[in-house]
Parts: C-alpha cells; structure tokens; sequence
C-alpha cells in the first residue's frame, strides 16, 4: 500500500519527465554538443537514446515491480543492503552541491537575456526560483504535473515553430551527416548525459501513481522517447543555424533562433519559455530529493521530524530541508565561480554511477529476458561512466569515501554496542 497519495495520471507522469529530462539541457546541451562534435553530434544523440533505453526499460521493471518513494536507493538497498541503501542515497543527495547550482546558473541567464543583472542580482534570482519551487512543493503532486504538461507541450511547440519558419531540414544540413568524425562522440556523450538524468528522479514518483504498475513504465519510456526527439530536432536547428561554437554563448543557442527567425520580440518568449523549462527540470529534481528524504526519516533511518507531511500529503519539511541546501549550494558556487560545463561533468559522474548501481540491482531483483537487460544496461553504464574520464573521479572518489566512512562507523557502534553488553 502507498504511504503517499496517489494522484498522478499517465499523462502527468509524461509531462513530468519529458519536463524533467529537457528542462535546462534543451536551451545548451545541443549547442554544447554541436561544439563538441559538430556534425558528429546529430549521430551522437541517436548513439544516446539507444544507450539510454534499455536502462530506461530497466528502471520502468523496477518500478513497477518495487514503487517506492525511496527510489534508486531503495532499489539498491534491496539488492545489496542496508549500508549500500545509506550509501548511495547520499551520492545521490551529493548531486545537489554541483547539479543544481549548475540548472539555476543556466535558469538565471534567461533574465540576463531580457536585463541588464550583475552576479549578485542573478544569485537573487536563482535564490527566488528556489523559493518558488518551496511553494509548488507545498502543493500535491498533480499539481505540478499540470503545471509540467504545459511547459512540455510550450517547449514542443516552440521546437516546432523553428522547424516551420525555418523551413527545416534543409539541403545543406542532412539529418545524419555521413562525413562525422567519430571520434569526437565520446567527448560528447560525456557532455550530452545531462539531458537523460532524471529517470533516476522519476523513480521517487513511482507510489504517487494512481496505477503504478501499469502506469509508471509506460509514462517512463515515453517520456524519454518524446525528450529525445526533442534533443534530436533541436541540435538540427541548432546546426543548421550554425548558433555554436563558443561554450560562454552557447546557453543562448534558442534565443538567437528566435531573434532570427521572429526578431527582437521573440526574446522574451524564449527567456519565459527557457526559464519555466529549467524550473520544471529542477522541481522534478528538488521534490525526488525530499521524498529520498521523507522515506528514509519514515523508515526511522534519519531523524523522525524529517517524515512530517503537511494537509496535502506531501513531505513539506523533508522539502524545506532540501531547498535550503540548494540555496547555501548555489550561493557557494556563486561565490567561487564554478563554470557550468564543470558543474554538469562533475553531477554526470554522479548520475552515471547512480544509474550504475541500480543497474546491478536490476541485475539481482529482476527476473527473466529483463534480468538480462539490466546486466546489459549496467555494462552500458559503465562505458558511459568511462567516457567521462577524469571528471568522473569526484563521484567515484565520493563512493570509495563514503563506504569507508559507513564501515567506520558500523564498526564503531558495533564496538560500542560489545561494551555495553560487557559493562551493562
């Protein structure tokens, strides 16, 4: 039975991943890609979504079979135990310092583009996205799939309108280049991961379905199919208009269509557009984190307050906790001017790892032809964790780190507990 209420429709599962899986990656990770690999990327893109569907079939398994407010952890704790659990729910939570620092940058630059800010003026917009997201959480759950339907289907119509003006595809540009260097894709694929996390998010959802088992999976495979797509006709459009090549340019990639294609006006369409996008990402993003934390403080494995939920049902001071990580995050990052294509690596890292070790779960709770695909998933996994390279040292460094401090302290009050029985 569901210790949280079940509101949300097929349909609302769908506008809450597609808006999660898009959010900040559509207005950068394209023309993040296209630098990267230029022609390369359009195969790129097509290379990720087959990388990212079995694990998304994966997770869509677990879900149905295990819905749990817990998630990734959840799963993995199941598989593997009560310290891997604690584990990977704090690698998990380790994704707020660099990730969402990261998603409000970019948020924030879409006011940049419609005022004159300074940094300390952006950091109070980034600190009043946070705050906003404070009050939707107070809301129920099918309150913000409402509100992330219509930011998909705005993100989905605007893609469309750049496709039609621009008299997409053209002649000059072909839909899957066949002179690529393919040697570039791996350097992008590193990159480009950021626009598939989330179904690891998704996953705390999974009790507040109104029909999980039959539900969860197919809002899970269609919202990343529809968001690859996305991704897909967006980095043609980008291409074709050749709005790439400089990293600190980049995050107006869809202005700069929009102002060619509609003129000055469609600056602000695109800044609205933009910033309720990366709003959406992040709110998925901030109210999986609170239900990781509601579901363990329920289950008596962090403090009891934390599992208070308000007249709506939803775990408003596990929310609270969160939001203001978030902004002591983001005011840190501000204050040391971490760019963001460092930030996105660094939280890749984590997420790949994350998506890793559920993967393995899979692996042992799952049965049959899906058994297998979960052994392959994590396999799939790992060479994307490899692409990665170096920047993928904080998340395997911050596992490594973390298990040995588990292990201290079980042995600690392992020790405790010896001498209690020997002096009662």
């Amino acid at each position: 039975m569901s210790r949280l209420n079940q509101e949300l429709s097929l349909l609302q599962g769908i506008g809450l991943l597609s808006t999660s899986l898009l959010g900040t990656g559509i207005f950068i990770i394209p023309a993040l890609a296209a630098t990267s690999a230029g022609q390369a990327s359009l195969w790129a893109w097509l290379i990720l979504i087959v990388l990212v569907l079995p694990v998304a079939f994966t997770f869509a398994q677990l879900g149905r079979h295990f819905p749990h407010a817990g998630g990734a952890p959840h799963l993995i704790g199941r598989a593997f135990g009560a310290r891997m659990e604690r584990v990977s729910a704090l690698l998990f939570l380790a994704v707020l310092p660099v990730g969402l620092p990261a998603a409000l940058n970019i948020a924030s630059g879409f006011w940049q583009a419609l005022f004159d800010l300074d940094s300390s003026q952006l950091l109070m917009v980034q600190l009043g996205t946070l705050g906003l997201i404070l009050l939707l959480g107070q809301r129920p759950a099918k309150a913000s799939g409402m509100i992330q339907s219509l930011i998909a289907m705005a993100i989905i119509l605007t893609i469309g309108y750049i496709w039609w003006a621009g008299d997409l595809p053209r002649s000059s540009q072909p839909l899957l280049p066949q002179n690529s260097d393919w040697s570039l894709i791996p350097v992008a694929l590193g990159v480009m991961f950021w626009c598939f996390v989330g179904i690891e998010a998704f996953t705390h959802m999974g009790e507040e379905f109104k029909n999980p088992q039959r539900d969860f999976p197919i809002a899970l495979l269609l919202g990343v199919l529809l968001a690859g797509l996305i991704y897909w006709a967006c980095s043609v459009a980008v291409l074709s208009f050749e709005v790439y090549g400089n990293v600190n340019t980049d995050a107006s990639s869809l202005p700069r269509m929009l102002d060619l294609l509609a003129g000055d006006k469609a600056r602000w369409i695109s800044a609205i557009i933009g910033y309720l996008a990366c709003f959406a990402s992040m709110n998925v993003y901030i109210q999986g984190f609170s239900r990781l934390i509601w579901s363990l403080a329920d289950e008596q494995k962090l403090p009891a307050g934390l599992a208070q939920r308000n007249s709506h049902g939803v775990p408003s001071r596990a929310l609270l906790l969160v939001v203001l990580v978030c902004a002591i995050c983001a005011t840190l990052a501000w204050s040391l001017s971490i760019s963001i294509d460092q930030l996105i690596r660094y939280a890749n890292g984590n997420f790949i790892l994350i998506y890793l070790l559920s993967m393995a779960a899979g692996w042992l709770l799952l049965k049959g032809i899906w058994r297998w695909l979960a052994g392959f998933s994590a396999v799939l996994c790992t060479i994307v964790l490899a692409f990665l390279g170096i920047d993928a040292g904080y998340a395997v460094g911050l596992l490594a780190m973390l298990l040995v401090i588990d292990k201290l302290n079980s042995w600690r009050l392992g020790l405790a507990a010896k001498k209690a029985m020997i002096h009662p």
